[in-house]
């Protein structure tokens, strides 16, 4: 890929996610024009007073990973690409006042939105941070569990994406990721036939890729569930895998810098 196509997908995702901060009472969905099966109708199951109505209507994902995480009291979270701040929100109240929620988000817009979300909330565990997920402004081994809803797949440099996160979880921590995944039969060129790179599916790994990079970052026990389709041949999934308590080593290896990458 280009600079030049690098520099125009991420004017166009920055432009795209900023408007939509801004249309933060709208209900649309980030990964399908329906939004009776993504965005807000994952959340069917939270009961009233759980998070404020505006979070949940400015969910721009594929699905509640926060439902498949397995939240412990205590954990420590991160939430990549935060957005309206819905799952910190739901994140927060699992894992209790000893528990910690980060969330990481690169847009200013989408991070004043989370912040009166949070506020109206009333958590108090809560950590905004304003960066990538490329480069997570977290020191290593300090995270339990790492969730994301429908922001990998936009991503320009997910080896990268895939290196921070191994670096980040302390051992024997795991992932619980919402995500647009493509069946293994389509090129990146059909991916792109389907829909644009902001819109959740140009953008898109297979499922095999999406092993290979959790493999080649240490992350084990790897698994992609399809839950809905999201196009034809991509569809919105689950993913799940862990770092194994001896992998610090692995992980420090494929940081940004390391032989691996």
């Amino acid at each position: 890929m280009s600079d030049n196509t690098t520099s125009t997908l991420q004017d166009e995702v920055r432009a795209y996610y900023k408007a939509k901060a801004e249309e933060a009472e709208s209900s649309g969905a980030c990964c399908s024009p329906d939004p009776q099966t993504f965005g807000p109708a994952a959340y069917d199951e939270i009961g009233p007073g759980t998070a404020p109505d505006t979070a949940l209507l400015a969910s721009l994902g594929c699905g509640n990973p926060t439902a498949v995480a397995e939240l412990r009291e205590g954990e420590t979270v991160l939430d990549l690409g935060s957005g309206g701040g819905l799952d910190v929100i739901l994140s927060a109240r699992r894992v209790g006042p000893d528990g910690r929620v980060f969330g990481l988000d690169f847009l200013e817009e989408m991070l004043a939105l989370a912040a009166r979300n949070v506020e109206d909330a009333e958590v108090d565990n809560v950590v905004l941070l304003k960066g990538t997920i490329e480069s997570i402004p977290l020191p290593a081994d300090t995270v339990d569990v790492i969730i994301s809803n429908c922001v990998i797949n936009l991503s320009l440099n997910k080896p990268a994406v895939f290196a921070e996160m191994a670096r980040v979880l302390t051992p024997g921590g795991r992932l619980g990721i919402s995500d647009v995944v493509a069946e293994d039969r389509l090129s990146p060129a059909e991916r792109a036939e389907r829909g644009g790179h902001s819109q959740c599916i140009a953008g898109a790994l297979s499922v095999a890729e999406y092993k290979e990079l959790l493999d080649a970052v240490g992350l084990k026990d790897a698994e992609v569930v399809f839950t809905q389709e999201a196009a034809d041949g991509l569809h919105a999934a689950i993913i799940r895998a862990s770092k194994p308590v001896d992998g610090a080593a692995a992980a420090s290896e494929c940081a940004p810098g390391g032989s691996c990458c």
